[in-house]
């Protein structure tokens, strides 16, 4: 694809921003970098509570350039219904969804997903995630396993090979075609996790395509501690609980059990034993999580709020634990 191709509709940037450090100014640059130039970037910024700190953050992101910032108090933030909001606001062709500490490593990235889209039957493209280079071994491999070097485009035909890989198109840096995104209305609302993966199985099943493009390359992973994986975990189940009509089509848990196999084949091949014992806590940790999160229901809200990551989500009345929320609407309202 050559960058001297126009892209007339353009191409708008949506960033939940939360006390953004030296990555989200780094993503910041790359962005003003970029071959097939950025319109709108509209920061949905969540305030932390101090008044004075967040003004303070308000007007430093005013001063980039094309930057529009949303405020919004910590109470209103959702996963699904902020990034709707930020979309409202857009009337580009394309969207791009981005967390704010996803850094893209060149400035090719927007024009090779780009490249992606012209297919008419891809309703969306997301980039291949790297570790950064202080990461572990673990945090390495896994980044490897769930983002290989080959791209691929997925469709209903590969629910059979892929199973639940197959609605997979993460957030941390995704393009969509705005007139589908719509179509599809947008990401569910009041999710706790996974709105990324409820719409792309709303994409599949309508019988789009989602790209995945291994040479638009963004650097992204954390370093969990094995509470923050438990507390992950149990949110990811949370979510398939809440739509099983999504997700009792697919399997999860043997995509969980060839990491961690794959994973340690890997350290005693590279003779890195020593990180076995890790290995297993964090293994351990998610899938304790992940079983909690199954039976949700079952504790009282304390206890579920203790053990989520998300823990304003359960703080609206709306949200109770004996109720699925699997037929949430798709309001645009944040």
């Amino acid at each position: 694809m050559s960058s001297s191709k126009s892209y007339t509709g353009g191409v708008d940037v949506v960033i939940p921003v939360f006390r953004p450090d030296k990555k989200f100014d780094s993503l910041m640059e790359m962005l003003g970098k970029q071959s097939v130039p950025v319109g709108n970037i509209f920061l949905m910024q969540t305030l932390s509570g101090n008044e004075e700190l967040d003004n303070e953050l308000t007007k430093k992101l005013l001063d980039l350039p094309k930057v529009i910032v949303t405020t919004l108090p910590k109470s209103a933030f959702d996963h699904g219904g902020t990034r709707n909001k930020g979309a409202s606001l857009s009337d580009a062709e394309y969207l791009l969804f981005m967390t704010q500490d996803a850094v893209p490593t060149d400035d090719k990235l927007i024009e090779k997903l780009l490249k992606a889209l012209e297919d008419e039957t891809v309703a969306s493209a997301y980039a291949r995630q790297l570790a950064a280079d202080r990461a572990d071994e673990l945090e390495q491999f896994s980044r490897r396993f769930n983002y290989p070097e080959e791209g691929r485009v997925k469709s209903k035909e590969d629910l059979d090979e892929l199973g639940i890989k197959t609605y997979f198109c993460s957030n941390v840096c995704a393009l969509y075609k705005h007139r589908i995104y719509d179509e599809l209305g947008g990401f569910v609302r009041h999710t706790i996790f996974n709105e990324d993966s409820i719409m792309a199985a709303n994409t599949i099943d309508a019988g789009y395509k989602i790209a995945y493009v291994a040479d638009a390359t963004v650097v992204h992973s954390h370093r969990y501690t094995y509470r923050q994986q438990f507390s992950r975990n149990f949110d990811l189940a949370v979510s398939q609980e809440q739509y099983k009509r999504i997700f009792s089509r697919v399997k999860s848990e043997s995509e969980g059990i060839k990491l961690v196999r794959d994973t340690a084949v890997h350290l005693i091949k590279n003779d890195q034993w020593f990180m076995l014992p890790d290995l297993i806590c964090q293994s351990g940790f998610k899938y304790a999580g992940y079983l909690m999160g199954k039976k949700y229901r079952h504790f009282p809200r304390d206890v579920v709020k203790m053990m989520s990551m998300n823990k304003s989500y359960w703080d609206e009345k709306k949200h109770s634990t004996g109720k699925s929320d699997g037929d949430n609407d798709h309001s645009q309202e944040a």
